[in-house]
């Protein structure tokens, strides 16, 4: 053999270890080397293997005052708004049509809740109306309930042109006689009782009324009727002569009518002289019985333009004093009808 091609001895010394010249031992824990084994220098500088996981939870910064103040009034806000369309909403008496039972100048509250409240029916501070949808009734009206309801316009509109409240008694339900003779209400030809603060002036109206509903009736608002309030499913019969008096309740309810040359019925195109009525309906009068608008003047109030039946008059002054005689206008401040039931 050739010595080249003899192993060569390993004459060099293992190059001892020290802690100077170990920098790095890791233990995998794959590796099946116990600790104790390795030289203690070693094992000195190699740590303990464990399995505890720590969780590093960051601190949360903390709000601006004004974010908070923001959130408080957000909050604030919207439950505000959940009252006001479905439970409770207040309202200002501007005119005198309910006097005395309520005066102008009484800020009451109204109980929407109770004949099933609305989402809002139209645009806030708009005249644009939108769908709407109600949620169910807790009771119905009746008879000598005070009511706020959408005015549903003139007898000659097919709706009214602006979104306005009005505040009446309910005097007839659906199906309902009503009838006025010289003063004296009648309901299903019995007196009905007057309100304990109506208003009437001394003498009776006489004659005709150019604007009373229905029109061309013989009628003013001292000497009214008979006449009955529609329900769902009464059949109406419409005739040349009464078309007139019937023509815009029934393109309320959606349907088309006209009158042909030869005197002949079409609702919705189609020869008919029969009309069902497809709503309820409510008549509506003032306290103020000489000085009201009310359903003598324009007709039926539909069971859909209800919004609520007003509870408490929570504040009441002469608003004809204007803010700058601040002094005159505390004056004025009604206490006696501070936290009045309305009935």
């Amino acid at each position: 053999m050739i010595d080249n091609d003899k192993p060569k001895e390993i004459t060099e010394k293992p190059e001892e270890i020290t802690e100077k010249n170990v920098d790095i031992v890791e233990n995998n824990g794959n590796d099946k080397t116990d600790n104790k084994d390795l030289i203690p220098a070693v094992k000195n500088t190699i740590p303990e293997s464990k399995d505890t996981v720590i969780h590093i939870t960051p601190t949360p910064k903390k709000n601006s005052k004004f974010k908070e103040y923001f959130d408080a009034l957000l909050f604030a806000g919207l439950v505000a708004l959940i009252l006001k369309i479905i439970f409770v909403e207040a309202y200002r008496i501007p005119t005198g049509s309910m006097e005395n039972t309520l005066l102008v100048g009484d800020f009451l509250l109204v109980n929407k809740f109770i004949y099933g409240a609305t989402t809002p029916r139209n645009i806030p501070f708009t005249e644009i109306r939108v769908p709407y949808f109600r949620l169910p009734a807790l009771t119905h009206p009746k008879r000598g309930d005070v009511v706020v309801f959408d005015f549903p316009g003139n007898a000659n509109e097919f709706q009214s042109r602006e979104v306005t409240n009005y505040i009446k008694r309910l005097i007839g339900e659906p199906g309902d006689t009503i009838q006025i003779v010289n003063k004296v209400l009648f309901v299903n030809s019995a007196i009905f009782p007057n309100p304990p603060d109506a208003n009437f002036e001394k003498n009776v109206s006489q004659g005709t009324y150019t604007n009373i509903f229905p029109k061309g009736r013989q009628w003013n608002d001292d000497n009214y009727g008979p006449i009955i309030v529609p329900k769902i499913g009464d059949i109406i019969k419409i005739t040349p002569e009464n078309l007139d008096e019937w023509k815009v309740f029934i393109q309320r309810e959606g349907h088309s009518i006209r009158l042909t040359a030869d005197n002949k019925i079409f609702i919705d195109e189609k020869e008919n002289s029969g009309y069902k009525v497809e709503k309820n309906y409510y008549f509506m009068m003032g306290d103020n019985r000489n000085n009201s608008s009310d359903s003598r003047f324009w007709g039926f109030m539909p069971e859909d333009n209800i919004i609520g039946e007003a509870m408490i008059i929570y504040w009441s002054w002469n608003p004809e004093i204007p803010f700058g005689e601040f002094s005159r206008l505390v004056e004025s401040i009604r206490w006696n009808r501070i936290a009045k039931v309305i009935h």
